[in-house]
C-alpha cells in the first residue's frame, strides 16, 4: 500500500505546467514537495498567498509565513500577498485550476464530506465549500478506510456534505479512482494491492 508521501507524490503527477492549484489541509500539503521537475505550478492559499514554495528546512522556518492550515511554508521570488477576500474572489471566480483536498467520506457520485463530524468540535468551515464550487478540477487524497476498517468510499455519504458531484479523482492508499457518472473506475493500483482488496475496502460501485 502507499503511505502519505506516496499518495502525495501520485497526486503531484496530475499537475500540469501553468496551473494555479490550492492544496487542502493534511496529506494534500505534502504535494508541494513532489511537483515534477519541469512543471511550473503556482500554489494559492485561502489566507492570501499566491506562489507558495515547499515546506522549509529547519534553518529557513519563518513563524510569520504560514498556509491556511497554519503550517510554516516558504515563499518564492514571485510570491504575492493579499487579503483573504481577494483570495476567495480568485476561488469563487473560477481562476484556480485544481484543488487537492482531504476527505472524511466520498460517494460513488463524487459527493464530498470533509468539513465536520456532528458532535465534534468544528473550528470553522474553512474554504472547502468555495473551492469545490469554484475550481475546475477536484482531486481527493484520503485513506481508503477509517481506523475501524470501514470504507470511506461509499454509495452515499453519511456526514454533512461539502459539495455534491464535485470530486473528479480519488487517490487512496490502495488505488486511484476516476469518478464517472455511474460509479468509480480504477485507473491505478497501489504497490501490492489487487482488485479483491479494493473491493473488500469499498462500499461504492466499482465499474471495471
Amino acid at each position: 500500500m502507499w503511505d502519505r508521501n506516496q499518495m502525495a507524490s501520485r497526486a503531484a503527477l496530475e499537475l500540469a505546467d501553468g496551473m494555479y492549484v490550492n492544496l487542502g489541509i493534511g496529506i494534500p500539503t505534502l504535494v508541494s514537495n513532489y511537483i515534477p521537475e519541469g512543471i511550473d505550478v503556482t500554489l494559492q492559499s485561502e489566507n492570501g498567498m499566491l506562489g507558495m514554495g515547499p515546506f522549509p528546512t529547519e534553518e529557513r522556518i519563518d513563524p510569520d509565513l504560514i498556509n491556511a492550515g497554519k503550517q510554516t511554508i516558504t515563499e518564492l521570488e514571485r510570491t504575492s500577498y493579499f487579503s483573504s477576500a481577494d483570495s476567495f474572489s480568485m476561488i469563487r471566480g473560477g481562476h484556480i485550476d485544481m484543488a487537492i483536498l482531504g476527505a472524511m467520506e466520498v460517494s460513488e457520485k463524487g459527493d464530498l464530506a470533509n468539513w465536520m463530524i456532528p458532535g465534534k468540535l468544528v473550528k470553522g468551515m474553512g474554504g472547502a465549500m468555495d473551492l469545490v464550487a469554484g475550481v475546475k478540477r477536484v482531486i481527493v487524497i484520503m485513506d481508503h478506510t477509517n481506523k475501524s476498517g470501514d470504507s470511506k468510499i461509499l454509495k452515499e455519504c453519511t456526514l454533512p456534505l461539502t459539495g455534491k458531484s464535485v470530486v473528479h479523482q480519488i487517490i487512496t492508499n490502495l488505488c486511484v479512482f476516476n469518478v464517472k457518472q455511474d460509479g468509480l473506475e480504477i485507473i491505478e493500483y497501489a504497490d501490492g494491492v489487487d482488485r479483491k482488496k479494493i473491493e473488500e475496502a469499498t462500499e461504492a460501485k466499482i465499474l471495471n
